[in-house]
């Protein structure tokens, strides 16, 4: 007891409480500083993020706007009507009312190349079963080297099999093929 009494009366409580208020300053400064820094910088992303989501849309709209002036463009260049109208078909894919078959069926097609036969206008079965191999196979290639490597060659059979609703005979063909490969 003797002894807490002598460090109470000896204790420094100048030095101690001095020592304290000057940590307090240095970290209300330090938290005001960086807390200032923070939310500045937090307000520059943000602002950063509206501008490129701005710019987004008006790319988008100049896309859309750029399909549907597409065959005007073409007209008045001295191209033939029917020219514009592919021209107007590669740049726009088809908008289709109808349902879209699961292209993932078809053995080889996955979420990827289920969404680059969507962005050609290959939406159903019939539609896959009514492309030719070569121009699956160029938009493959025109998709990257990712892509590239896949072999589309029995894609149209199989679609056709789907289209016609034949899924035993489909299953059956897809057990003897390799990732959608003879």
């Amino acid at each position: 007891m003797e002894n807490i009494s002598c460090l109470l009366k000896n204790f420094p409580w100048d030095l101690f409480l001095f020592l304290l208020g000057l940590g307090l300053l240095l970290w209300w400064l330090l938290s005001s500083l960086i807390g200032g820094r923070l939310k500045s910088h937090a307000a520059e992303l943000q602002d950063r993020i509206n501008f490129l989501e701005g710019e987004l849309e008006a790319c988008r709209k100049s896309k859309v706007a750029a399909t549907v002036e597409a065959p005007k463009v073409s007209a008045e260049a001295g191209i033939s009507a029917g020219a514009a109208g592919v021209a107007a078909a590669s740049l726009a894919p088809k908008a289709k009312n109808t349902k879209k078959d699961d292209l993932k069926v078809v053995e080889g097609i996955g979420p990827k190349i289920e969404e680059l036969c969507h962005n050609a206008g290959i939406y159903t079965f019939a539609e896959l079963a009514d492309t030719p191999v070569e121009k699956i196979k160029a938009i493959l290639d025109a998709a990257g080297p990712r892509f590239q490597m896949h072999d589309p060659s029995t894609w149209p059979q199989q679609s056709a099999l789907a289209r016609d609703g034949k899924w035993d005979e489909l299953k059956k063909w897809q057990e003897e093929l390799n990732k959608g490969k003879a």
